[in-house]
């Protein structure tokens, strides 16, 4: 196999990618609140499938967005995809038929809900003597004494875990603000602070729901700190920067092609690992953006062998956000949710008169010798209606993946254009 250099194209894409339950049991148990509950394995297959599609229709659409940093892009998908999971589960009528077209959710309400809460416990549960940590917290944060249905709350906690907090947006804007934050901060290690913007609660915010992810993992193969050298990473055909470049030579699962190469690289246990597409031309990389899909990423795992791989990969750190949501979910084909004539979250509260105001998000990576630590968090705000042996050198931007080997789910996405920003 020919050797070549690989840089970074700067587009990383970190998915926690769920491979499905082919050869396991046709239905999975999985306890809730109340009741232990029945899942059929297609159900969870299709909501995976779904946040695949809905990942990479965000991606597409965040690339170019002017309220996202046009160099480096980071972000989780399957956070984004749960925090608005919740809110559907009060949408109604048009605003329902349009979140379950953009997400998409294709399941019957109660099999989606069930399906959801489900693979939610089973990429959490144990993972810590897995050799790695993923955690995640839902909750919802309210504005004091406002009536929502039970049936809406038994929902987004019996399925999401998302318990119901109470603040007071109206007389302590600011003192809700700081709490929802200091929550996100606890749930992602201190690595999420700030979540919520100033501005970003009124006296109009009835309710807020948020999604928080952490993950920490080791390489199940470290790179040697000795071995880390500082290298050109090549922007464009014009412009190089000096990054520290770690070195590693050992067998991984390779592809390569006239247009790029793909390698896998597995964290301890090797139930998760970080896929990144290096395309071969440095100013190729918006041609790789553009067929990213579901389809093609499945084409390219099932192209990869096993080789021994001349590795060369930027030490990296990312933050990106928080912004907002909006305008890109509107673009998706939601619109009626953000509309506050048009929007119907009436499963809710019974009648209706609420809109999302603003969605935002927010993540972080960091990617070393030792492994991978990486976070975010979504937020969903309420208001009342009447409120207006190959060698690969990545070292140029890249395209990368976490995922988790047993099924299929999206966790992060991101593009890493310079390293050292």
């Amino acid at each position: 196999m020919k050797k070549k250099t690989i840089v970074l194209a700067a587009v990383f894409v970190i998915l926690l990618i769920y491979h499905g339950y082919a050869g396991q049991p046709s239905t999975v148990e999985s306890n809730n609140t109340n009741k232990t509950v029945t899942v059929d394995v297609n159900d969870i297959n299709a909501v995976v499938g779904g946040n695949t599609d809905f990942a990479f229709a965000l991606y597409s659409k965040l690339k170019d967005d002017s309220n996202v940093p046009k160099s480096n892009l980071f972000f989780s998908p399957y956070s984004i995809s749960t925090a608005l999971a919740m809110t559907f589960g009060g949408a109604r009528g048009e605003t329902q038929k349009q979140m379950a077209t953009v997400l998409p959710f294709t399941l019957p309400r109660q099999n989606l809900y069930s399906a959801f809460g489900t693979l939610q416990r089973q990429l959490i549960q144990e993972n810590k003597s897995h050799g790695y940590q993923l955690l995640m917290a839902n909750a919802l944060w309210s504005q004091k004494g406002e009536p929502f249905l039970k049936e809406f709350l038994d929902l987004t906690q019996n399925y999401y875990g998302a318990g119901l907090r109470q603040l007071d947006f109206i007389n302590e804007m600011e003192e809700s603000r700081q709490k929802i934050n200091s929550w996100v901060e606890e749930k992602t290690d201190g690595e999420i602070k700030n979540f919520i913007p100033a501005g970003g609660v009124n006296k109009y915010t009835v309710l807020v729901l948020t999604n928080a992810i952490y993950f920490k993992g080791e390489w199940k193969t470290k790179f040697s700190w000795w071995r880390t050298i500082n290298a050109d990473f090549t922007i464009s055909a014009k412009d190089k920067v000096k990054v520290p470049l770690m070195h590693l030579k050992e067998n991984f699962k390779y592809y390569e092609d006239e247009k790029l190469q793909a390698i896998e690289l597995p964290y301890k246990g090797s139930e998760l690992s970080m896929l990144v597409l290096l395309p071969n031309d440095t100013e190729n990389l918006a041609e790789i953006e553009n067929t990213l899909t579901a389809e093609n990423l499945n084409a390219f795992l099932s192209k990869m062998g096993t080789t021994k791989v001349d590795v060369y990969f930027p030490r990296f750190k990312i933050t990106c956000g928080a912004f907002s949501l909006n305008k890109v979910l509107i673009e998706l084909g939601m619109p009626d949710a953000f509309n506050l004539e048009k929007a119907d979250f009436s499963g809710m509260n019974g009648t209706g008169g609420l809109w999302i105001s603003d969605v935002f998000h927010k993540a972080f990576i960091e990617v070393n010798e030792e492994g991978t630590e990486a976070a975010a968090s979504t937020g969903v705000v309420m208001a009342h209606a009447f409120h207006i042996e190959p060698i690969f050198r990545a070292d140029h931007p890249f395209i990368f993946f976490i995922k988790d080997n047993r099924s299929g789910s999206i966790l992060f996405m991101g593009r890493v254009m310079n390293p050292t920003e």
